[in-house]
């Protein structure tokens, strides 16, 4: 028995790649079953026609869901959508936490007592963010009309969420409130690793704040810009629960962006099909953004 223990073990010790791969198949399998499996057949159902009301009549169609998709001017109506909400949202998140970061990063008088306020929309879920902030929009009780009115800035209430146009800013708004904190911390462990030693530096040679904060700050701040940027946008080009919450993706098809289209289409629609040709659509568009920001903001200094 020990013989053959020891075959074994002299076998392993010369061969440690194949030791290393029986180690990590079990890893393999876990993840191929929960990650690569769900691709190739979401991947697969977007050639087809598949549909959760008739699964039986099933047929394999090729590209006619994605032909359908870019010929079809409502869903490049969704897209404009989807790429306005991603690009005001994540700017202003990002513009507002370099901003709170740095008046943090400042350790003015209450700095600490804004760093713990900061953090607390943050906190919130999702979608408890959405039903607090649709209560704030409410047209008969809502503290946004209440607020204006009192202010005189109004003289009645308003439906805030029944125009297309206004509907999609103020749901930008929500999530403006409910994601910039999380930028504040990047950027925050950003700022704390710049050396005083530069800051020291450039107020000798008589440098003004802006300038400290353009030709230092800014710069050495590339990388964590780059990647707030690259997961908010991320998040943002497939967010839901905030619309659907909010919105439902109304009026009009206002505030449908190209994730809730995908739910409809899937789960309202029962065409799973048309979903998952949807679902590659989003992620093929989020693989574009991610290379492009990447492809500005990198350096070989990163």
């Amino acid at each position: 028995m020990n013989f053959i223990k020891n075959k074994i073990i002299s076998k392993f010790e010369k061969n440690t790649n194949l030791l290393g791969w029986i180690l990590v198949f079990p890893s393999f399998l876990i993840i191929a079953s929960v990650v690569f499996y769900p691709i190739i057949r979401t991947m697969w159902l977007s050639f087809t026609s598949y549909s959760l009301a008739y699964p039986w009549r099933t047929q394999f169609i090729g590209l006619k869901n994605y032909i359908d998709f870019f010929t079809s001017f409502n869903f490049w109506a969704t897209i404009g959508r989807t790429a306005y909400f991603t690009v005001i949202s994540t700017g202003i998140e990002i513009i507002l936490g370099i901003a709170i970061a740095y008046l943090i990063n400042l350790h003015l008088k209450g700095w600490k007592i804004l760093r713990t306020i900061v953090i607390i929309p943050w906190a919130v879920p999702t979608v408890v963010n959405a039903i607090m902030w649709k209560w704030i929009y409410n047209a008969e009780y809502g503290a946004l009309n209440g607020l204006l009115q009192s202010l005189n800035i109004i003289d009645k209430y308003q439906t805030w969420l029944s125009k297309p146009w206004t509907a999609m800013n103020l749901v930008i708004l929500a999530d403006v409130w409910k994601c910039t904190p999380f930028v504040v911390l990047i950027i925050s462990a950003s700022l704390a690793t710049i050396s005083e030693d530069l800051y020291e530096a450039a107020d000798i040679d008589g440098a003004s704040g802006i300038q400290v904060f353009s030709y230092i700050t800014l710069p050495l701040l590339k990388p964590a810009v780059m990647v707030a940027l690259v997961i908010r946008t991320v998040e943002a080009f497939k967010a839901f629960d905030i619309i659907y919450v909010l919105t439902r993706g109304g009026p009009a098809n206002g505030t449908q962006i190209i994730s809730y289209k995908a739910y409809l289409e899937s789960f309202s629609f029962l065409n799973m099909g048309r979903g998952s040709a949807i679902s590659f659509i989003v992620s093929i568009f989020i693989l574009i953004l991610s290379l492009v920001y990447i492809r500005i903001l990198y350096t070989e200094d990163v």
